[in-house]
């Protein structure tokens, strides 16, 4: 059997540039916050990696603070400042703010107070996308990093969260990165790396891979390759939609991912979806990997106005570059069969 992968949003396969430069990188010996000959040329790798990534971020004359994820790095953002957010928040950020922003039944977001406001420009279970207003305290980029087009200095926030194994980067490496002039606490204090906000001996190998990654992923956005996404993704949505009429496609009426589809298949929860579908060879998610697992409805759609049931009934496909017609057509068609069985054991 050959299985097929379609959990880009938990994370994307790893990109040829990121494992070479990773590669590359092992080579290099010394610690960047050393002054001898070979710390020196880890500094400058480090610094050119770090000007990488602001230019795929379109983040030129920000700060990029490299952690070890975007949960460390919405830590450091959110922590102590008493933000305000929305339900439909990952964890990570939703951990550190008051939930008390309203979500309509399109996904969007009321924001009343940009300043002390946390909001995502991508949603990772629904792929809905947001109106981001200026002046917004921190935005969570993870998702929309590297499949659609923004650039940081445009957005008028003042900081954003980024996360490298989202976009073909290594898994374990991230960035804060922050307006010029807003203050950051450091919260793992000891050396001064990074500017003094974030102790710690950079991890190289894994900034080198996510630098590379950013990269490639920003050539394959101009290149309009998350446009074919895109089309393939909607020939999916059609294809589920038109197999069992019953199924509620979650945000095709609003701005969304090119590469996303949570479909809500009443009377079939959603673990049995993600477990059927396992072996039928088909990786898909019952929502965000950080909280799968978790036998409980969806807080995002839950915040969005469907009940607990319903709420719990969904799943995710994902998809990215290299995924076909031809592999979404060979999903649908299995999925389709499977939700026929699952109605017909529940009359």
């Amino acid at each position: 059997m050959t299985r097929l992968y379609l959990d880009w949003n938990a994370t994307a396969p790893l990109r040829p540039e990121a494992r070479a430069a990773m590669l590359a990188a092992m080579d290099v010996v010394g610690n960047p916050s050393s002054v001898h000959a070979e710390g020196r040329a880890a500094r400058s790798l480090l610094e050119q990696c770090r000007a990488q990534l602001a230019s795929a971020l379109g983040a030129e004359g920000a700060d990029i603070i490299f952690t070890s994820g975007a949960t460390e790095a919405a830590a450091l953002a959110c922590a102590g400042r008493g933000l305000v957010a929305a339900s439909v928040e990952h964890e990570a950020v939703s951990a550190w703010c008051v939930a008390d922003l309203s979500v309509d039944a399109r996904g969007q977001v009321a924001v009343t107070d940009p300043c002390r406001t946390a909001l995502q420009l991508a949603n990772s279970e629904t792929g809905i996308l947001q109106d981001l207003p200026q002046g917004l305290a921190v935005s969570d980029l993870t998702q929309a990093f590297g499949k659609v087009p923004f650039a940081f200095n445009w957005l008028g926030v003042d900081m954003g969260l980024v996360s490298a194994h989202k976009l073909g980067g290594p898994k374990g490496i991230g960035a804060l990165v922050v307006r010029p002039g807003i203050e950051v606490p450091a919260q793992l204090k000891g050396g001064g790396q990074e500017m003094g906000r974030r102790a710690g001996t950079e991890n190289l190998i894994g900034i080198a891979g996510f630098a590379a990654a950013a990269q490639a992923a920003q050539r394959d956005l101009a290149a309009g390759v998350w446009d074919e996404v895109a089309e393939v993704r909607n020939i999916l949505d059609s294809e589920l939609s038109a197999g069992q009429k019953e199924t509620i496609s979650v945000g095709n009426d609003v701005a969304r991912l090119p590469n996303t589809l949570c479909l809500i298949a009443p009377g079939w929860k959603g673990e049995t979806q993600v477990m059927a579908m396992d072996l039928a060879g088909f990786a898909v998610s019952a929502g965000s990997a950080c909280s799968s697992g978790k036998v409980r409805a969806s807080r995002v759609l839950s915040a969005m106005g469907y009940d607990a049931a319903l709420a719990g009934q969904a799943i995710r496909v994902s998809i990215g570059p290299g995924v076909t017609k031809d592999d979404v057509g060979r999903f649908a068609q299995a999925w389709t069969a499977a939700y026929a069985k699952a109605r017909a054991r529940a009359a």
